[in-house]
């Protein structure tokens, strides 16, 4: 794989183990990453996580044993199906690969390898191995912070994005499959993809490979810097060979500095679906060229609904600063806190006009916000609210209907098109309150669902 040795105007990095290139000399072939990694691979790290796997279990409270003749006797069987195959209340262990941004012993690695882990342990290069501490896990980003009682630990050199471009070389090390200390290189395919589902910031590609066990694994440019943290994108994009995707290491600085404040990322959330502005789009909103954030949907119950905005309009600018494209907007809006008031320029009839939103959390279901608002947690269920049509056509006032059942959910036999009444002894209406009062009622939750116009309650058994 040859390629134009990187400009050091550009980069600030010389090819590996080489003299800076001429101008006139002919592409150089990368071939040596040895320094890269002995200078940085002992502060690369293997991450090991135990979660429990719950057993969520149904406990039949109608009609009692021996009631075979009974008439729900057939709708009770439906949800009395017992655990699925698998679901054993065995521990699911994932791996992953961090890397020690700080001496005394914080680690930086992907949200997803420990999201609800109850046990985690980190291997160091030098085979000592630490249990770790979750200083905090910040899922919209897609990035956590751990902490080992360690001190005097090798760190990474931290870079950024700004300082490189695509084409240029780069280096991961991690743990593929366990394999600790793999290394791997490739080219920088794009500098900014947009994948939403994955984080609220655009990601670095690369040509890279992504494997189990990858997820967190340092992404340096030629002269060592990390650029990014890698993050996994199979549930968006499938396993694709050729595909890795990382999270700039800017932005994860920002979520790092919080995580150490307060255990907690903030972010903030406009409530819109935005795209890019083509250009055929731009000829026909009367825009001199691509630019700006097009709004495609405003959120009715969101932060945006009273600003003005509508459907149509061209985010050009955020407190000043200009929205070149579609992807600078969620970063800038997710950097700032929730409450924060930002001055909105927008495009709308060949003109410009100015409105002002304060900014809602990014992480929080918008309360109330009827059919197009859901919500899920580890229970396992997502859910929306009903519709007025709804609740008539099902005979019910409130009420809240499940879109997804999956986990600790579908093992008590709760499906999609349920309709959950109430939780425990509460009435709900809405997913804000359902979600509410799900997380007050501990480790048990006894449900009153209606399926087919008949109700009885379904208990799940959290552990």
């Amino acid at each position: 794989m040859a390629q134009t040795a990187p400009n050091n105007a550009d980069s600030g990095a010389s090819l590996p183990g080489g003299r800076p290139p001429g101008r006139d000399e002919a592409p150089t072939l990368a071939t040596d990453f040895s320094r890269l990694v002995s200078e940085n691979g002992k502060a690369v790290v293997n991450i090991s996580a135990t979660a429990a796997q719950p057993a969520a279990a149904l406990t039949p409270l109608w009609p009692p044993a021996g009631r075979e003749d009974d008439p729900f006797a057939p709708l009770l069987r439906q949800f009395s199906s017992g655990l699925l195959p698998g679901a054993t209340g065995s521990l699911s262990r994932r791996s992953g690969s961090g890397f020690i941004i700080d001496g005394n012993g914080y680690i930086l690695t992907d949200s997803n390898v420990v999201a609800r882990a109850t046990r985690i342990k980190v291997t160091l290069t030098d085979g000592r191995e630490f249990k770790a501490a979750v200083v905090g896990n910040d899922p919209a980003s897609g990035i956590a912070l751990l902490k080992i009682p360690a001190a005097n630990l090798p760190t990474v050199k931290i870079g950024s994005r700004s300082d490189n471009k695509a084409g240029q070389w780069v280096a991961s090390i991690g743990s593929p499959y366990g394999l600790n200390n793999t290394v791997t290189a490739g080219i920088i395919s794009n500098m900014a993809r947009s994948l939403p589902g994955v984080s609220y910031a655009p990601l670095v590609q690369t040509d890279m490979t992504e494997n189990v066990g990858d997820a967190g694994s340092p992404i340096f440019s030629l002269n060592g810097n990390v650029i990014g943290i890698e993050m996994p994108v199979i549930n968006e994009i499938g396993n694709v060979r050729g595909l890795a995707f990382a999270l700039p290491i800017d932005e994860a600085m920002k979520v790092v500095q919080q995580l150490r404040l307060d255990h907690k990322a903030e972010h903030g959330r406009l409530g819109v679906t935005i795209q890019d502005v083509s250009w055929p789009l731009a000829k026909s909103f009367g825009l001199s060229k691509p630019e700006g954030a097009l709004v495609s949907s405003v959120d009715p119950q969101g932060p945006t609904a009273k600003s003005g905005l509508e459907p149509g309009d061209v985010i050009l600018k955020m407190n000043g600063a200009d929205i070149s494209d579609s992807t600078q907007l969620p970063v800038a809006v997710a950097d700032l806190k929730p409450g924060t008031p930002v001055q909105l320029v927008y495009w709308r009839n060949n003109t410009t006009r100015a409105t002002t939103v304060t900014l809602g959390r990014l992480n929080a279901a918008a309360a109330g916000a009827g059919a197009t608002a859901q919500t899920s947690a580890e229970d396992g269920l997502t859910v929306r609210g009903l519709t007025a049509q709804e609740q008539r056509d099902a005979g019910v006032k409130g009420g809240v209907r499940v879109e997804k059942s999956t986990g600790p959910a579908a093992v008590a036999g709760i499906e999609p098109g349920d309709i959950i009444l109430m939780v425990d002894s509460t009435h709900v209406s809405s997913p804000a309150q359902f979600r509410q009062k799900v997380g007050n009622s501990g480790n048990a939750l006894a449900l009153l669902v209606q399926r087919h116009g008949q109700r009885r309650f379904v208990t799940i058994d959290m552990g």
